[in-house]
Formats: C-alpha cells, structure tokens, sequence
C-alpha cells in the first residue's frame, strides 16, 4: 500500500489505537471479577430484615456497590435448621468472598461449614456459648478465627423493669419461645432473674415452629395479664398471630426489638436492628479491604431505644403514662 497519503495514514493509526484501548477496556471488564456475598439468615421478620439492610448500606457506603462490584446470594432457612446446614454448605461450594450470617442458628451452621471463608454474623446474642467465637474471646476481644461480627444482647432486666411500669398491677407475665434457639434460651433465664426481682411470676409457653405462636399465645388467656417477648425468631416470625390474640383480650404485649412495636406491641425497650446490620456491614467492609476477620475485634451494639405505640396501647386496654410518653425516644400514634 503506498504511504503518499500522510492525512489518511493519521486516520487510521487514530483508529488503530482507539480500537486497542476499546480492546484493552473490554478484556479488563472481563477480568473484573464481582464480590460474592452469602447472606444466610434464619426466617423472615423486621428485625432481622432491617439488619440485613443496615449491612448492605454500610458496604454501600464503604464502596461496594451491588450489580457493580458486589452481588449477594440472599438465602433464608425459614426457620428450618436443616436448611440452614444446607445453605451453608451451597456458600462453601460456591465458594463466595464473604458470608453474612444473620442470627444464631444459622451463624452456627457457616461456622461448622467453613474455617476459611470470611464470616461475619449479626444478631446473636451469646456467641461464646453458642461456639461461634472461641470460650476464651470476649466482647471488643479479637476471634483469632475466620469469624468476627456483632451481637444483639438485650438489656432484659432493664425491659422488664420498664414494662412494668406501663402496667404496674400486673403481676402475671406471660412468655414464648423455641427452646432449639440458644439466643432464647439465655435471654429466658435474665428474663426469669428479672421477673423474680420484680416479684412478678413469669409463666412460659414452648414452641418448635412458627405455627404454633397462634396456639401458644391462647394458651396463656387467662393465665397472664402481659406477654413479653424475647429474641425468639421463632415466635416473632408470627408476633401478628400474638398481637391477635392480645388485642381481643387486652392483653398488654411488649417486645424486644423496636421494630416488634409498629407491628402490634405496646413497646419495646431494645436494639434498632439496622444499627445491628450496620455495625457488621462496616466489619465487613473492612474484610473486603484486606483486614483479616481475626484481626477484626467482635462486640455488641450498646444504643437502645424506647419506642411506644399508642394504637396499639390502646387495642390492649393500656393506659399509657404520661411520664412513660416523656421518656420515649419514638411515639407511634
């Protein structure tokens, strides 16, 4: 080809390396690989929704942007612990970045599942003695393992103090749980202490499925003047059934969880669950960054919050105190 033609020879070397670098650009996007995140979490309620929300905008926040540089596989048990064995093994044999385990059970099963891949857990109450981190950790205490996260420990004598205060005549509280969820299981005995102290006498119904809240909550009409609820997933999956069952009898129920109240409980004193999600997003965001989750100290969200539903107060024959009202840091009309 002749090279008489400067103008035309120009053109096409301009061409040439536009072409390269559009070459260039595609291989890269190809290389590029997508954060893989397992999101594992034991049933469906606003508690443990809002917590996986909170972790996503932390990681948002950080950077990680879904469908950009990260992409979640989100998987629920639905309260079947055999399921929950069975996620956790499908992360391990997809082999994703990082796992986000949300609650006991299902933390418990990616901690048997894997030694290796990067675990960060939210709302768990008592990691230690559910053998997530080691016996010998503690609260603001690195793992040394392949697990670091946030724990949801209620301040359950302080809740049961200010319940009783919305409704001081009462002296018989009713309560449900999964006696399967260690979670439950420590926050019922601080929930025994407290009640004994207060000279109330707590009366405790068992489930093993969600499907029998309905049936638990009728079972304590006529032996309880109040249901207190703990951080059972079992039961909270269904509060309605109970909020049901409270509001025909006037029953005064009271949650744990600040996010129980907008769905039927008179109030909680407790944990924002997107603060939960949040604090563990921001762990994660470190592991994504290059930070060992061993060398990522585990602990507990320390804010709570006192939320009040007036609708609800009423439903259930409370008569809400004014100084109650004063104290709240939420009032749901």
């Amino acid at each position: 080809m002749r090279r008489d033609n400067p103008g035309i020879w120009k053109t096409m070397t301009v061409v040439s390396l536009l072409l390269c670098l559009l070459l260039a650009a595609s291989v890269g996007a190809s290389q590029a690989r997508m954060i893989r995140v397992g999101v594992t979490q034991i049933a469906s309620h606003a508690a443990l929704d809002a917590d996986q929300k909170g972790f996503e905008a932390a990681l948002a926040s950080a950077g990680f942007k879904e469908g950009v540089s990260i992409v979640y596989d989100r998987q629920n048990a639905q309260g079947d612990m055999a399921k929950a064995g069975v996620i956790a093994r499908k992360f391990v044999d997809d082999k994703v970045d990082l796992i986000h385990s949300i609650a006991t059970p299902t933390t418990q099963a990616v901690v048997k599942s894997t030694n290796k891949i990067p675990i960060i857990f939210s709302s768990i109450t008592d990691p230690v003695n559910a053998g997530i981190v080691p016996k010998d950790s503690a609260p603001g205490k690195k793992s040394g393992t392949n697990v670091t996260g946030v724990s949801d420990l209620w301040p359950v004598a302080l809740q049961m103090e200010t319940y009783a205060k919305f409704v001081p005549k009462v002296k018989k509280w009713g309560t449900i749980y999964n006696p399967a969820e260690a979670n439950s299981m420590m926050h019922i005995k601080a929930m025994r202490d407290a009640a004994k102290k207060l000279g109330l006498e707590l009366v405790e119904v068992t489930i093993s499925h969600s499907r029998e809240v309905a049936g638990a909550a009728a079972s304590l009409v006529g032996k309880a003047q109040a249901i207190t609820i703990t951080s059972d997933n079992t039961t909270v999956t269904d509060l309605e059934a109970i909020v049901a069952v409270c509001n025909k009898h006037k029953i005064a129920l009271f949650a744990g969880d600040v996010d129980s109240v907008s769905r039927g409980a008179v109030a909680a004193y407790g944990l924002d669950y997107y603060l939960v999600g949040y604090s563990a997003g921001k762990k994660a965001a470190l592991v994504l960054k290059g930070v060992k989750p061993a060398d990522i100290p585990w602990g507990p969200v320390e804010k709570f919050s006192l939320v009040i539903n007036e609708k609800a107060a009423r439903a259930q024959g409370v008569t809400i105190a004014p100084a109650m009202l004063k104290k709240a840091d939420k009032v749901l009309k």
